[in-house]
């Protein structure tokens, strides 16, 4: 057969990935926060941008000048749309439970099972803002930090120069906590002193406000702060030296060790949990972002649901048409027409994926509701299994869109706010062959038959899985035992031990 080279024309279609493509997905799984700092970014490089303040007059001052001159203005593009679907404490008590919650601080000093179980009682920073006006302690003076605030006591505690910089590089090792990391072989080394007088200095540090800071683990950190309310007596000291006792709340022996009776034990452990694992975190500077609700979802009169975009996550960006059309005659070159050129596909492209964007989270979000109508009646016992691709299949879109939209989204509900995955739960099998359950709705009642569990009668993992399969709920006991360690619940032979004491303490 003879070889020959010929023309050969086919037809075949395939995706492009343009960065405006690209760009569009990205913004698709923004929180509401990055969404205002992207805009804010293409504000300011594009002329044609301009973002419309609910209480600003520009708005209509714009749309008077359009009307005065249509030809020459075109439209104005605007996100805002009041789009709507319808029929769419912790509290310390005398319980020794939770004693030592997750903290991912301590992990280092605690080992996974201590750490798994400390809860920090720290951490009530808090901060305020307001969308009308600021007040002006706010901008008065920037926040001190943990680092400005040990700086300042360092140079009144030390009048020698050289205790001074031994106290900067022991602060210079401060973690946000306030634990000391540095090692101090390696400060008396870069230093040219000796470890002795680094130590001298330490001893002073840990004598800063707050208490408990320039400690070098959690039991010393714990001492620290019992030693200034002058409580670090024997008994304490032999407490705080076997914490990991206390973690796996074996009673019976911190009793034996510290050589108290149960009531003096209790009393001893009220007053470590209120003490502050993380004595720095109070100087951890701003405060943390409030979760804002990206959807709102209220009853409707008729039974069904209304599901709303909160108006406070839409942003409002306009397109410039009239400045387009007053600067572009004036261009000097073809470059200067391809930049307005650019920057007005720009600006358009940005307002279509915004309202884009939009359409799309309510969508998803009335498709969710309308799966979980029972939780929204019931609560969270009715949750029931719902996976991503269902909802998918339901709007029309593909798995990854979804998976897009619900990530680092919130939506208000009668019942409280939650995440968009918070909807999406795994699913048990029914044991009686009926519908099945979720994997959220069998954690809370996991937790319920522990809360109303009796100290004579501490319920085994066994016996919790015969309960839930006598309820239908086809577990394993290893499922059971996942889904108690998850939510921070010890052992049935833990509890026993601490129910036990509170009862027989009378508490």
């Amino acid at each position: 057969m003879a070889l020959a080279a010929k023309l050969q024309l086919r037809q075949s279609q395939s995706l492009v990935m343009t960065p405006q493509l690209m760009q569009s997905i990205r913004l698709l799984q923004f929180t509401h926060l990055e969404l205002e700092r992207f805009i804010d970014d293409e504000i300011e490089r594009n002329p044609l941008l301009e973002r419309a303040e609910p209480q600003d007059d520009a708005a209509s001052d714009q749309a008077q000048k359009i009307d005065a001159a249509p030809e020459a203005a075109g439209d104005w593009f605007e996100t805002e749309t009041a789009w709507s679907a319808e029929a769419i404490s912790e509290k310390l008590d005398t319980s020794l439970e939770n004693l030592f919650p997750d903290d991912p601080g301590t992990s280092e000093r605690l080992g996974p099972d201590l750490t798994a179980q400390w809860k920090s009682a720290s951490g009530n920073g808090s901060g305020s803002s307001s969308s009308e006006g600021f007040d002006a302690a706010d901008i008065a003076a920037a926040a001190i930090t943990l680092r400005d605030h040990v700086a300042e006591q360092v140079a009144l505690a030390f009048a020698d120069p050289a205790a001074r910089l031994i106290g900067g590089e022991l602060a210079d090792g401060l973690d946000e906590a306030g634990y000391m990391r540095a090692d101090m072989a390696e400060i008396a080394a870069r230093l040219g002193t000796n470890e002795a007088a680094v130590a001298k200095v330490l001893a002073v540090c840990q004598g800063f406000e707050p208490a408990g800071i320039f400690a070098r683990d959690l039991a010393e950190c714990l001492a620290l702060q019992l030693a200034v309310r002058d409580r670090l007596d024997p008994a304490m000291k032999a407490l705080i030296a076997n914490l990991e006792l206390l973690a796996r709340r074996d009673f019976q022996t911190l009793k034996r060790i510290c050589g108290v009776d149960e009531e003096d034990l209790l009393d001893m452990l009220a007053e470590i949990r209120a003490l502050d694992p993380r004595p720095g975190m109070a100087f951890s500077g701003g405060a943390s972002d409030a979760i804002v609700a990206d959807v709102e979802v209220r009853a409707a009169n008729d039974g069904s649901w209304t599901v709303e975009l909160n108006a406070e996550t839409l942003p409002r960006v306009l397109v410039d048409h009239i400045y387009f059309a007053q600067v572009s005659p004036h261009a000097k070159n073809q470059t200067e027409k391809d930049f307005l050129a650019e920057c007005l596909q720009n600006a358009n492209w940005l307002t279509r994926s915004l309202d884009q964007r939009a359409k799309t989270i309510l969508k998803v979000a009335s498709e969710i509701v309308r799966q979980q109508d029972a939780f929204l009646v019931h609560g969270v016992r009715h949750l029931k299994p719902l996976n991503l691709r269902t909802v998918a299949d339901a709007i029309g879109m593909h798995e990854s869109t979804v998976s897009r939209v619900t990530a680092n989204k919130y939506m208000l509900t009668p019942r409280g706010v939650f995440e968009l995955r918070y909807f999406f739960t795994a699913s048990i099998a029914s044991s009686g062959g009926g519908d099945a359950h979720s994997s959220e709705a069998v954690r809370d009642r996991i937790k319920q038959l522990i809360d109303e569990e009796k100290p004579v009668d501490v319920l085994s993992d066994d016996a919790i899985v015969d309960m839930l399969r006598e309820s239908g709920v086809d577990i394993a006991r290893r499922t059971v035992a996942k889904y108690r360690e998850g939510m921070n619940i010890p052992s049935s032979v833990q509890r026993r031990r601490e129910k036990r004491a509170l009862a027989s303490a009378g508490r």
